[in-house]
C-alpha cells in the first residue's frame, strides 16, 4: 500500500464532473435508502462527504446532516453549494483523522461512501463511529470489494484494496456494532490501473449499535 498521501483538495474543483463518481453517490444513496428508514427527526453523519454527493440526496429527508472531510478544497465545494441552494440544515465540518482528529457530536444515523479505504486505521475509525452514534443508531458504510489495487490509476492515500466483506463484519462486530447486513450497492465498469476495462464492485454494510 502506498504511504504518499493523494491531495484531494487539487481534485475537487472537479470531482463532480466525473458522471462515474455521481452515479455510485446516487446508487449508494439509494440502496441506503432503500434498507434503512430515513426520517425527518435524524441528525446524520457523512463521513468523508467529499463534495457533498451523497449529502446532498439525503439532505432534504432530515433534521440535519454533517459532511465530514479532510479535504478543506472538497468542503469548499460543499459549502458553495450550501450557499448556492440556500440550505438550512446542512454543515461543513473538516477533520484529519491522520493528524489525531476525533469526530465528536451525536448522530441518529453516520454513512460513509467510498472513504474507508482511504482510512489507515480501520478498527480506531470504528471505534469512534460507534461512539459518536446514539443507542439503536445505524451505520451505512459503502466501498470496494476487493479491488487487487487495480480500481485507481494512482494508489497514493489508498490505505486498502477494497474490503473483505467478512473481515470487515468481524471488525465491526469486534467494535460493537450488531445486526450486520450487507449488499450490493453500485457497479463501476471503467478502464483499470493497467487500462483492461473491468467491473468494479461496491458494497453497502449496515450494521446498528445496540439500545
Amino acid at each position: 500500500m502506498s504511504a504518499e498521501l493523494r491531495d484531494f483538495d487539487k481534485e475537487a474543483a472537479l470531482w463532480d464532473e466525473h458522471p462515474g463518481r455521481v452515479k455510485v453517490a446516487k446508487d449508494v444513496a439509494a440502496a441506503i435508502l432503500r434498507n434503512i428508514t430515513v426520517t425527518d427527526d435524524m441528525h446524520v453523519l457523512d463521513f468523508g462527504c467529499g463534495t457533498g454527493l451523497v449529502t446532498l440526496q439525503l439532505q432534504p429527508l432530515v433534521k440535519n446532516i454533517v459532511g465530514m472531510d479532510s479535504s478543506h478544497g472538497m468542503l469548499d465545494i460543499l459549502k458553495n453549494k450550501i450557499d448556492r441552494l440556500r440550505l438550512k440544515n446542512v454543515a461543513a465540518k473538516f477533520l484529519d483523522l491522520e493528524s489525531g482528529g476525533t469526530l465528536g457530536g451525536s448522530y441518529d444515523l453516520a454513512v460513509s461512501s467510498m472513504t474507508f479505504h482511504h482510512i489507515r486505521d480501520i478498527p480506531g475509525l470504528l471505534l469512534q463511529l460507534f461512539s459518536c452514534l446514539v443507542p439503536g443508531g445505524r451505520l451505512c458504510m459503502a466501498d470496494l470489494d476487493p479491488d487487487g489495487g487495480r480500481f485507481h490509476e494512482n494508489n497514493a492515500g489508498v490505505f486498502h484494496f477494497g474490503f473483505d466483506r467478512n473481515e470487515l463484519r468481524n471488525l465491526l462486530l469486534d467494535a460493537g456494532f450488531q445486526d450486520v447486513r450487507v449488499s450490493t450497492a453500485a457497479e463501476i465498469t471503467k478502464p483499470d490501473a493497467s487500462g483492461e476495462i473491468r467491473t468494479f464492485t461496491v458494497f453497502l454494510m449496515i450494521v446498528r449499535k445496540p439500545v
